[in-house]
Protein backbone atom coordinates (compact mmCIF):
# COMPACT_ATOMS: atom_id res chain seq x y z
CA UNK A 1 0.00 0.00 0.00
CA UNK A 2 2.13 3.27 -1.31
CA UNK A 3 -0.11 6.56 0.44
CA UNK A 4 1.07 10.19 0.79
CA UNK A 5 0.12 13.50 2.31
CA UNK A 6 -2.82 14.41 2.20
CA UNK A 7 -4.46 11.36 0.97
CA UNK A 8 -7.30 10.02 2.88
CA UNK A 9 -7.84 7.17 5.09
CA UNK A 10 -11.71 5.75 6.28
CA UNK A 11 -11.37 3.18 8.68
CA UNK A 12 -14.32 0.95 10.55
CA UNK A 13 -16.42 4.35 12.74
CA UNK A 14 -15.99 6.31 9.30
CA UNK A 15 -13.57 8.73 10.41
CA UNK A 16 -11.89 10.00 7.81
CA UNK A 17 -8.24 10.74 8.51
CA UNK A 18 -5.52 12.51 6.75
CA UNK A 19 -1.88 10.58 5.56
CA UNK A 20 0.28 13.12 7.74
CA UNK A 21 3.96 13.66 5.80
CA UNK A 22 6.53 10.87 4.58
CA UNK A 23 7.71 9.72 7.87
CA UNK A 24 6.06 6.76 9.01
CA UNK A 25 6.57 3.53 11.07
CA UNK A 26 6.09 0.21 9.25
CA UNK A 27 2.58 -0.98 8.53
CA UNK A 28 1.47 2.25 9.42
CA UNK A 29 0.45 5.89 9.28
CA UNK A 30 0.61 8.80 11.10
CA UNK A 31 -2.19 10.88 10.38
CA UNK A 32 -4.44 14.13 11.57
CA UNK A 33 -8.06 13.03 11.95
CA UNK A 34 -9.96 15.66 9.58
CA UNK A 35 -14.11 14.26 9.96
CA UNK A 36 -16.33 11.80 12.18
CA UNK A 37 -19.76 11.09 11.26
CA UNK A 38 -22.35 13.25 13.06
CA UNK A 39 -23.53 9.56 15.34
CA UNK A 40 -20.18 9.82 16.92
CA UNK A 41 -19.08 13.50 16.69
CA UNK A 42 -20.30 16.83 16.98
CA UNK A 43 -19.78 20.46 16.54
CA UNK A 44 -21.46 23.57 17.35
CA UNK A 45 -19.51 25.41 15.07
CA UNK A 46 -21.92 25.53 11.86
CA UNK A 47 -18.75 25.84 9.07
CA UNK A 48 -17.79 22.35 10.15
CA UNK A 49 -20.67 20.57 8.72
CA UNK A 50 -20.65 18.69 5.89
CA UNK A 51 -23.18 16.16 4.22
CA UNK A 52 -22.75 13.04 2.22
CA UNK A 53 -26.04 11.19 1.09
CA UNK A 54 -27.99 11.16 3.78
CA UNK A 55 -24.59 10.76 6.17
CA UNK A 56 -23.13 13.76 7.92
CA UNK A 57 -19.95 14.79 8.88
CA UNK A 58 -18.20 17.39 11.38
CA UNK A 59 -14.99 18.79 10.20
CA UNK A 60 -11.97 19.23 13.04
CA UNK A 61 -10.04 22.36 13.43
CA UNK A 62 -6.76 22.63 15.07
CA UNK A 63 -5.95 19.95 17.20
CA UNK A 64 -9.87 19.05 17.95
CA UNK A 65 -9.87 15.84 15.66
CA UNK A 66 -6.30 14.52 18.03
CA UNK A 67 -7.67 15.11 21.44
CA UNK A 68 -10.83 13.19 20.22
CA UNK A 69 -9.28 10.14 18.82
CA UNK A 70 -6.86 9.86 22.10
CA UNK A 71 -9.83 10.50 24.55
CA UNK A 72 -12.09 8.38 22.33
CA UNK A 73 -10.27 5.88 19.99
CA UNK A 74 -6.87 5.02 21.20
CA UNK A 75 -7.14 1.95 19.14
CA UNK A 76 -5.63 4.89 16.11
CA UNK A 77 -2.69 5.31 17.42
CA UNK A 78 1.05 3.94 16.18
CA UNK A 79 3.88 3.77 18.44
CA UNK A 80 6.65 6.36 16.90
CA UNK A 81 10.17 5.13 17.92
CA UNK A 82 12.29 8.71 17.48
CA UNK A 83 9.70 10.18 20.25
CA UNK A 84 9.39 7.12 22.36
CA UNK A 85 5.51 7.63 22.61
CA UNK A 86 1.89 7.34 20.69
CA UNK A 87 1.09 9.19 17.88
CA UNK A 88 -2.29 9.52 16.25
CA UNK A 89 -2.15 6.87 13.61
CA UNK A 90 -3.91 3.95 11.63
CA UNK A 91 -2.43 0.54 11.08
CA UNK A 92 -2.67 -0.99 7.47
CA UNK A 93 -5.21 -3.76 9.29
CA UNK A 94 -7.66 -1.09 10.08
CA UNK A 95 -8.10 0.57 7.02
CA UNK A 96 -11.56 0.03 5.00
CA UNK A 97 -11.13 2.34 2.51
CA UNK A 98 -8.19 4.91 1.30
CA UNK A 99 -9.00 8.12 -1.32
CA UNK A 100 -5.63 9.59 -3.04
CA UNK A 101 -5.88 12.95 -3.77
CA UNK A 102 -4.41 11.97 -7.37
CA UNK A 103 -6.98 9.69 -8.49
CA UNK A 104 -9.74 12.22 -6.37
CA UNK A 105 -9.31 14.69 -9.12
CA UNK A 106 -8.86 12.72 -12.26
CA UNK A 107 -12.23 11.50 -11.40
CA UNK A 108 -14.13 14.58 -11.06
CA UNK A 109 -12.37 15.97 -13.89
CA UNK A 110 -13.26 12.92 -16.32
CA UNK A 111 -17.08 13.29 -15.32
CA UNK A 112 -19.36 15.70 -17.16
CA UNK A 113 -20.02 18.64 -14.33
CA UNK A 114 -23.11 18.53 -13.26
CA UNK A 115 -23.12 21.70 -10.80
CA UNK A 116 -21.81 25.30 -9.88
CA UNK A 117 -18.64 24.15 -8.80
CA UNK A 118 -17.67 21.25 -11.20
CA UNK A 119 -18.26 24.03 -13.80
CA UNK A 120 -15.67 25.89 -12.26
CA UNK A 121 -13.10 23.44 -11.23
CA UNK A 122 -12.89 22.84 -15.48
CA UNK A 123 -12.84 26.05 -16.03
CA UNK A 124 -9.86 26.94 -13.51
CA UNK A 125 -8.13 24.16 -15.21
CA UNK A 126 -8.91 24.81 -18.58
CA UNK A 127 -6.95 28.42 -17.84
CA UNK A 128 -4.25 26.81 -15.75
CA UNK A 129 -3.59 25.10 -18.58
CA UNK A 130 -3.25 26.64 -21.26
CA UNK A 131 -1.15 28.85 -20.02
CA UNK A 132 1.84 26.96 -18.88
CA UNK A 133 3.04 23.26 -19.47
CA UNK A 134 1.76 21.93 -16.20
CA UNK A 135 -0.26 18.79 -17.18
CA UNK A 136 -3.67 17.83 -15.39
CA UNK A 137 -1.32 14.42 -13.77
CA UNK A 138 0.61 17.50 -12.01
CA UNK A 139 -2.32 18.11 -9.64
CA UNK A 140 -4.71 16.21 -7.01
CA UNK A 141 -7.52 17.27 -4.59
CA UNK A 142 -8.32 17.19 -0.89
CA UNK A 143 -10.73 18.55 1.40
CA UNK A 144 -14.56 18.01 0.69
CA UNK A 145 -14.33 17.38 -3.12
CA UNK A 146 -12.16 14.37 -2.50
CA UNK A 147 -14.94 13.33 -0.16
CA UNK A 148 -17.85 14.39 -2.26
CA UNK A 149 -19.41 16.32 0.45
CA UNK A 150 -18.94 19.44 -0.92
CA UNK A 151 -21.37 22.43 -1.28
CA UNK A 152 -22.31 23.39 -4.80
CA UNK A 153 -22.71 27.19 -3.74
CA UNK A 154 -20.34 27.15 -0.91
CA UNK A 155 -17.16 24.69 -0.94
CA UNK A 156 -13.67 26.03 -1.72
CA UNK A 157 -11.67 24.57 -4.44
CA UNK A 158 -8.95 22.72 -2.66
CA UNK A 159 -5.99 21.65 -4.68
CA UNK A 160 -2.62 19.70 -4.88
CA UNK A 161 0.06 20.54 -7.38
CA UNK A 162 3.00 17.47 -7.57
CA UNK A 163 6.70 18.14 -6.77
CA UNK A 164 9.24 21.16 -6.32
CA UNK A 165 9.36 22.04 -10.04
CA UNK A 166 5.87 21.82 -10.82
CA UNK A 167 4.84 24.30 -8.38
CA UNK A 168 7.71 26.80 -9.59
CA UNK A 169 5.76 26.80 -12.78
CA UNK A 170 2.20 27.15 -11.37
CA UNK A 171 3.70 30.20 -8.94
CA UNK A 172 5.30 31.58 -11.97
CA UNK A 173 1.70 31.31 -14.11
CA UNK A 174 -0.17 32.43 -11.19
CA UNK A 175 1.81 35.56 -10.91
CA UNK A 176 1.04 36.69 -14.16
CA UNK A 177 -2.71 35.64 -13.55
CA UNK A 178 -2.73 37.88 -10.27
CA UNK A 179 -0.64 40.59 -12.34
CA UNK A 180 -3.59 40.76 -15.07
CA UNK A 181 -6.17 43.58 -15.26
CA UNK A 182 -9.34 41.85 -15.23
CA UNK A 183 -7.91 38.40 -14.26
CA UNK A 184 -10.78 35.45 -13.22
CA UNK A 185 -7.80 34.71 -10.56
CA UNK A 186 -5.81 37.11 -7.81
CA UNK A 187 -4.10 36.73 -5.19
CA UNK A 188 -6.66 35.71 -1.99
CA UNK A 189 -4.38 38.01 0.32
CA UNK A 190 -4.60 41.10 -1.91
CA UNK A 191 -7.24 42.06 -0.01
CA UNK A 192 -8.16 42.93 3.87
CA UNK A 193 -11.33 41.04 3.19
CA UNK A 194 -9.27 37.52 3.51
CA UNK A 195 -8.84 38.36 7.50
CA UNK A 196 -11.94 39.58 7.77
CA UNK A 197 -13.48 37.56 10.86
CA UNK A 198 -10.59 35.65 11.36
CA UNK A 199 -10.25 34.22 14.88
CA UNK A 200 -6.67 35.09 15.47
CA UNK A 201 -4.99 34.02 18.55
CA UNK A 202 -0.70 33.93 18.25
CA UNK A 203 0.74 35.92 20.64
CA UNK A 204 4.07 36.93 18.71
CA UNK A 205 2.54 36.79 15.27
CA UNK A 206 0.63 39.73 14.15
CA UNK A 207 -2.53 39.59 11.24
CA UNK A 208 -0.56 41.92 9.32
CA UNK A 209 2.72 39.84 9.10
CA UNK A 210 0.38 37.09 8.66
CA UNK A 211 -1.11 38.51 5.55
CA UNK A 212 2.21 39.73 4.27
CA UNK A 213 3.96 36.46 4.13
CA UNK A 214 0.66 34.37 2.87
CA UNK A 215 0.27 36.95 0.34
CA UNK A 216 3.98 36.30 -0.87
CA UNK A 217 3.16 32.61 -0.98
CA UNK A 218 1.15 33.03 -4.08
CA UNK A 219 -0.67 29.80 -3.98
CA UNK A 220 -3.31 31.23 -2.16
CA UNK A 221 -6.08 32.37 -4.64
CA UNK A 222 -9.72 33.54 -5.62
CA UNK A 223 -11.07 32.34 -8.90
CA UNK A 224 -13.87 34.43 -10.36
CA UNK A 225 -15.98 32.07 -12.09
CA UNK A 226 -18.50 33.50 -14.67
CA UNK A 227 -21.20 31.51 -15.48
CA UNK A 228 -21.72 30.91 -11.39
CA UNK A 229 -20.96 34.61 -10.07
CA UNK A 230 -19.09 33.12 -7.58
CA UNK A 231 -15.71 34.17 -6.29
CA UNK A 232 -14.22 31.25 -5.25
CA UNK A 233 -11.23 30.22 -2.49
CA UNK A 234 -8.73 28.60 -4.27
CA UNK A 235 -5.94 27.21 -3.06
CA UNK A 236 -2.75 24.79 -4.27
CA UNK A 237 -1.26 22.73 -1.65
CA UNK A 238 2.05 21.53 -2.31
CA UNK A 239 3.15 17.37 -2.36
CA UNK A 240 5.88 15.35 -3.38
CA UNK A 241 6.22 13.51 -6.61
CA UNK A 242 6.69 9.52 -5.94
CA UNK A 243 10.20 9.52 -6.74
CA UNK A 244 10.81 12.52 -4.69
CA UNK A 245 9.30 10.61 -1.46
CA UNK A 246 12.05 8.97 1.28
CA UNK A 247 10.74 7.91 4.52
CA UNK A 248 13.19 9.49 6.68
CA UNK A 249 11.42 7.28 9.39
CA UNK A 250 14.74 5.82 11.58
CA UNK A 251 13.86 3.92 14.38
CA UNK A 252 17.76 3.97 15.88
CA UNK A 253 17.19 7.62 16.58
CA UNK A 254 15.81 9.49 19.42
CA UNK A 255 14.43 12.87 19.85
CA UNK A 256 14.36 14.66 23.22
CA UNK A 257 12.84 17.92 24.23
CA UNK A 258 14.89 20.05 25.59
CA UNK A 259 12.65 23.00 26.26
CA UNK A 260 11.67 26.48 24.92
CA UNK A 261 14.07 28.79 22.70
CA UNK A 262 13.64 31.83 20.90
CA UNK A 263 16.51 32.95 18.67
CA UNK A 264 17.40 34.81 15.47
CA UNK A 265 19.08 32.87 12.38
CA UNK A 266 19.50 32.85 8.58
CA UNK A 267 17.93 30.81 6.48
CA UNK A 268 20.56 28.53 4.66
CA UNK A 269 18.10 25.93 2.73
CA UNK A 270 14.27 26.14 2.50
CA UNK A 271 13.76 23.20 -0.37
CA UNK A 272 11.66 21.38 1.89
CA UNK A 273 9.68 24.03 3.09
CA UNK A 274 6.71 23.94 0.77
CA UNK A 275 5.74 20.24 2.49
CA UNK A 276 4.52 19.17 5.60
CA UNK A 277 6.06 18.79 7.79
CA UNK A 278 8.19 22.33 6.51
CA UNK A 279 11.96 21.78 6.76
CA UNK A 280 14.25 25.13 7.04
CA UNK A 281 17.96 24.49 7.51
CA UNK A 282 19.41 27.48 9.34
CA UNK A 283 22.24 29.25 10.75
CA UNK A 284 21.80 30.70 14.27
CA UNK A 285 22.74 34.31 14.85
CA UNK A 286 21.74 35.27 18.61
CA UNK A 287 19.66 32.98 21.71
CA UNK A 288 17.14 36.09 22.61
CA UNK A 289 15.77 33.11 24.99
CA UNK A 290 16.19 29.72 26.72
CA UNK A 291 19.67 28.23 27.11
CA UNK A 292 22.47 27.64 24.82
CA UNK A 293 22.88 24.70 22.96
CA UNK A 294 25.14 23.35 19.95
CA UNK A 295 24.69 22.87 16.74
CA UNK A 296 21.22 23.77 16.18
CA UNK A 297 20.62 23.47 12.16
CA UNK A 298 17.30 23.13 11.33
CA UNK A 299 13.40 23.75 11.90
CA UNK A 300 10.71 21.66 11.55
CA UNK A 301 7.30 22.71 11.42
CA UNK A 302 3.94 20.99 11.48
CA UNK A 303 2.07 24.34 11.58
CA UNK A 304 0.40 24.91 8.65
CA UNK A 305 0.58 28.91 8.59
CA UNK A 306 4.51 28.51 8.78
CA UNK A 307 4.41 26.42 5.53
CA UNK A 308 6.26 28.01 2.26
CA UNK A 309 6.98 30.76 5.37
CA UNK A 310 10.50 31.53 4.81
CA UNK A 311 13.45 31.57 2.25
CA UNK A 312 16.56 30.93 1.74
CA UNK A 313 19.27 33.80 3.25
CA UNK A 314 16.29 35.41 4.90
CA UNK A 315 17.14 36.34 8.66
CA UNK A 316 14.14 35.08 10.92
CA UNK A 317 12.52 34.41 14.63
CA UNK A 318 11.71 31.40 15.46
CA UNK A 319 10.36 30.22 18.44
CA UNK A 320 9.26 27.20 19.48
CA UNK A 321 10.30 23.68 21.15
CA UNK A 322 14.09 22.86 21.36
CA UNK A 323 14.74 19.42 21.00
CA UNK A 324 18.09 17.06 20.76
CA UNK A 325 18.13 14.67 17.84
CA UNK A 326 20.53 11.60 18.39
CA UNK A 327 21.05 9.70 15.52
CA UNK A 328 23.27 7.02 15.08
CA UNK A 329 25.87 8.81 13.10
CA UNK A 330 25.68 12.42 14.92
CA UNK A 331 23.45 14.01 17.30
CA UNK A 332 22.06 18.13 16.73
CA UNK A 333 19.27 20.10 17.43
CA UNK A 334 16.24 21.50 16.09
CA UNK A 335 13.19 23.50 16.68
CA UNK A 336 10.15 22.17 16.41
CA UNK A 337 7.01 23.72 16.30
CA UNK A 338 4.15 21.53 16.77
CA UNK A 339 0.60 21.31 18.57
CA UNK A 340 1.60 21.54 22.35
CA UNK A 341 0.90 23.29 25.35
CA UNK A 342 2.17 26.68 23.81
CA UNK A 343 0.68 26.75 20.85
CA UNK A 344 0.27 30.47 20.03
CA UNK A 345 3.86 31.58 21.48
CA UNK A 346 5.06 29.55 18.14
CA UNK A 347 6.52 32.04 15.37
CA UNK A 348 8.95 31.44 12.41
CA UNK A 349 8.99 34.50 10.63
CA UNK A 350 11.04 37.56 8.52
CA UNK A 351 12.59 40.01 11.04
CA UNK A 352 10.36 42.76 11.36
CA UNK A 353 12.69 45.59 10.03
CA UNK A 354 13.18 43.50 7.06
CA UNK A 355 8.98 43.26 6.53
CA UNK A 356 8.13 46.20 3.66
Amino acid sequence: MRLRDRDAIIVENNIIFRVYGYSHPSKGYICDPEYAPADIYKSREPRTYRTRGKKAYFKFFKDEGLKFVQQNYPQYMVFYEPLHRNLVGVKEEQIIETRQTDIGLQSLLEKQPNDTLLEALHELFNLLLQRSSLSKAHFGVFGSLLHNFYHPLFSDIDLIIYGEDELRRLKEILSTFYGEVGSPLRNEFDSVKSIEGKNWNFQNYSLSEYVWHQKRKQVYAVFHDKESGRTIKTEFESVKRWKEIENSYESKTQIVRKGWIKLLARVTDDKDAVYMPSVYQIEPLKILEGEHADNICRVISYVEEFRLQVKKDEVVVVEGNLECVNEPQHTFHQITLTYGPRYYEQVLKIENQLLR
